[in-house]
């Protein structure tokens, strides 16, 4: 048993971090870690950028909270900068990408009713999808080791292999309101969709009179090159889900979708205390300026595509660890034939810092801000952390 008064839900890494700066986190001891894991794609400008430090220390100088009972500024703001960089009307803000998640699922079941279909309540999913920890998005993800212990799966989720498009097709019936799913399975072993398959997918929605929901938490804010992932693939989907990156560290979440799909959604059929708070509107707007400042997401596909070429290098050379590259942009995964686990622990020890993944992936979730200097500092780790691997099993 732990001696700490925290829940035992997490397994911590027996390291603390006293400060940041940019790419960098300094541990308590004075250690330096280069962080690709970025909080979990979340600290998409890296730590403490002067910009989001700005924002943030001014808002709090003037009103932290006042409730949606009030109009926010900040929230109007944000809202509308969203809507004009990308396909949607309306904006929900939330807290998470769990939360954001509810609202969409809530937000294509509320269409339907309006439309005089209230029958239509079952969503299409995808195995291997992770779409939060509450009890409606775990259901829509379905992975039973997150759903077991917890009592009857919440109703209305139906799940088919990811990219499989006949299933897909196959598994609509009359109760079906909407596909969700993820550009790029994040959690789920960083998996790209099949060319062609949101495409099809979006056909099927237009077909069956379905809405088709995007859940870009983790690909979304610039994490692909595109400040959304969908805006690559030549698909719009009726509702999105951002998170993560949204507030480059601080807590919100938001659901974006179409005027006609958020018809629905009208006083009192959704809400949030903390949803849309000064405080994380000052900052998302801060990060929508460097975001969407000219030259910026350019930057970070040329990096991007510098780090995958590099990466591909690492994995000719450590065959017995790594057996391939996947992702898009700075959301990238290494395949490794070495425990995932004992890839992370590798790095960690050469002060390089990543996130595991489904499909025994390693995540890399480096800060937008890198540039080729990061990249190669962290080939560097990575070449170090894959030898003494290699040097491991050869022993063994």
């Amino acid at each position: 048993m732990s001696s700490s008064a925290l829940y035992d839900t997490f397994a911590r890494a027996p390291l603390e971090f006293e400060r940041g700066e940019g790419a960098w986190l300094v541990a308590r001891g004075g250690e330096r870690y280069l962080d690709f894991s970025s909080g979990v794609a979340v600290n998409a400008l890296g730590h403490a950028h002067p910009a989001l430090v700005a924002a943030l220390t001014e808002q709090a100088g003037k009103v932290w909270h006042t409730s949606n009972l009030f109009r926010v500024p900040e929230q109007e703001r944000f809202a509308d900068r969203l809507v004009a960089a990308t396909f949607a009307d309306k904006v929900f803000f939330a807290n998470s990408g769990a939360e954001a998640n509810e609202c969409a699922i809530k937000t294509a079941r509320r269409w339907h009713f309006v439309e005089g279909r209230p029958e239509r309540t079952r969503i299409l999913t995808f195995e291997g999808a992770f779409h939060g920890r509450t009890l409606a998005t775990l259901a829509a993800g379905g992975q039973q080791k997150y759903l077991e212990g917890f009592g009857a799966k919440a109703e209305g989720f139906d799940q088919v292999p990811f990219g499989d498009l006949a299933a897909a097709k196959a598994a609509i019936g009359p109760e079906t309101a909407a596909i969700m799913v993820e550009p790029i399975q994040g959690e789920g072993g960083v998996r790209v969709a099949p060319a062609g398959f949101l495409k099809a997918l979006r056909e099927l929605c237009d077909q069956n009179g379905l809405l088709l929901i995007f859940d870009e938490v983790q690909t979304g804010i610039g994490r692909t090159g595109h400040l959304f992932a969908y805006q690559a693939t030549g698909v719009a989907p009726d509702i999105l889900s951002s998170a993560k990156g949204l507030g480059g560290g601080f807590p919100v979440g938001a659901c974006l979708a179409t005027a006609d799909a958020a018809k629905g959604m009208t006083p009192g059929t959704h809400g949030s205390t903390f949803g849309g708070n000064p405080l994380a509107m000052a900052v998302g707007n801060a990060v929508l300026d460097v975001v969407l400042a000219p030259g910026f997401l350019e930057g970070v596909r040329e990096t991007a595509g510098y780090f995958g070429q590099r990466l591909g290098e690492v994995v000719a050379s450590h065959p017995e660890v790594f057996d391939g590259v996947r992702g898009e942009g700075f959301l990238l995964g290494l395949h490794c034939v070495a425990p995932a686990g004992d890839v992370v622990r590798a790095l960690r020890d050469a002060h390089m810092l990543v996130a595991a993944a489904g499909d025994n992936v390693v995540r890399l979730l480096p800060p937008l801000i890198c540039r080729k200097a990061e990249v190669d500092a962290a080939i560097e780790r990575l070449e170090t952390a894959a030898t003494a691997l290699d040097h491991s099993a050869a022993a063994a």
